[in-house]
């Protein structure tokens, strides 16, 4: 999935344009990317409120396990989760 601080119209709009087939949750206030502690802070005017690009692995508890922050133009493979995800296990048992 992935969150937006556009709306649910804007949102559904732009999955029908492009033919995304996984969900893109709307976070209007920018409040879930505040917890998770992504939100850019560098970006203002109409981008204010935005999230860093990247690919957050969450578990069923509602902690996130892996972070990999990186550009809106490079998305990061099954194999680059997994590795992080190991890492992220590996650190948090020492």
């Amino acid at each position: 999935m992935a969150i937006s601080y556009d709306s649910v119209d804007d949102l559904h709009e732009f999955s029908t344009k492009r033919k995304i087939k996984f969900p893109l949750l709307s976070d209007k206030d920018s409040k879930v990317i505040r917890e998770f502690g992504v939100l850019n802070d560098d970006a203002s005017g109409r981008q204010a409120g935005i999230p860093h690009p990247g690919t957050f692995v969450v578990g069923p508890s509602g902690k996130v396990h892996a972070t990999l922050l990186g550009s809106v133009r490079r998305r990061h493979s099954v194999e680059d989760l997994l590795k992080a995800v190991k890492k992220y296990d590996a650190d948090a048992k020492k």
